[in-house]
């Protein structure tokens, strides 16, 4: 058994402003028995194009990195970094660290999928104008469970989240910033069936809503079970959720009703 902890944030206009909270809510979670501590998506930065090269920070130089790396190893944590812009050379990523509790970086993630749409009475955006696609998928071990971990647009992706299942990941981590178009039409409906179809865990932690900030996030982050029941929601504010994992439960799900071992991807090609 093991109990994490998603902590969603309200994003400001101030880098180190964000790093402090998110700081903050970390230090809470912690002291509320957490074991991983997961932040959400573009958490110390606003989610708009034009902030993204601003706020971006590189691995060997970063403030964000440095409190993350820190903390884990003060409070004897895993923590799971939500995501900022990273900068490597030219390019400008979307980047999720994690830290284990020596405070060693032990995964990383670049979004693979940048959300490029156009929404009829809806959102617009192109992030394929600032930032640039990963292309690796992400799996890593703990002494707990191994989890999986992607960036938003990614969920929406079977095939990715079905292949860090196969690769033995019990609980898939997603930092999100679904807005106020897909959040309400599709956040639970996705989490829901990812957990379901592959009889694991999901995890979707999204930034606090913000009706005055530049972009409006749903907000909800929530905890799915492997059946798809959600067993833990936020609101629309700051608000940290919490569960324990059982992997028990898996395993019992996937004895009584065995999808992955009924699957025939001979005739799926």
């Amino acid at each position: 058994m093991v109990k994490i902890a998603l902590c969603q944030t309200k994003v400001k206009e101030n880098l180190q402003a964000n790093i402090d909270n998110a700081y903050k809510m970390i230090s809470e979670a912690c002291k509320n028995g957490a074991n991983i501590v997961a932040l959400g998506e573009m958490f110390n930065c606003p989610y708009a194009g034009k902030y993204f090269s601003v706020y971006a920070e590189e691995e060997k130089n970063s403030k964000t990195i440095d409190m993350l790396r820190n903390l884990s190893k003060e409070k004897g944590i895993y923590i799971i970094g939500g995501s900022v812009p990273e900068k490597e050379d030219n390019n400008i990523y979307n980047t999720a660290y994690v830290f284990n509790p020596k405070g060693e970086i032990i995964a990383k993630h670049r979004k693979i999928h940048l959300f490029d749409v156009d929404i009829e009475n809806g959102i617009r955006f192109f992030e394929s104008d600032y930032l640039t696609a990963g292309n690796s998928v992400t799996v890593f071990d703990t002494e707990y469970l191994k989890i999986g971990l992607c960036i938003c647009y990614d969920i929406r992706f079977p095939e990715l989240i079905r292949k860090m299942a196969l690769m033995g990941a019990k609980i898939v981590f997603v930092p999100a910033a679904f807005n106020m178009t897909t959040g309400p039409a599709h956040w639970e409906i996705l989490f829901r069936t990812r957990a379901l179809d592959n009889q694991i865990y999901m995890a979707g932690i999204s930034p606090a809503r913000d009706y005055e900030g530049l972009y409006t996030a749903y907000g909800h982050s929530l905890i799915v079970n492997p059946w798809g029941k959600i067993i833990s929601q936020a609101g629309e504010g700051e608000e940290i959720v919490y569960s324990d994992i059982d992997v028990n439960i898996i395993n019992k799900i996937r004895n009584e009703l065995p999808l992955l071992k009924h699957r025939r991807p001979e005739i799926y090609v």
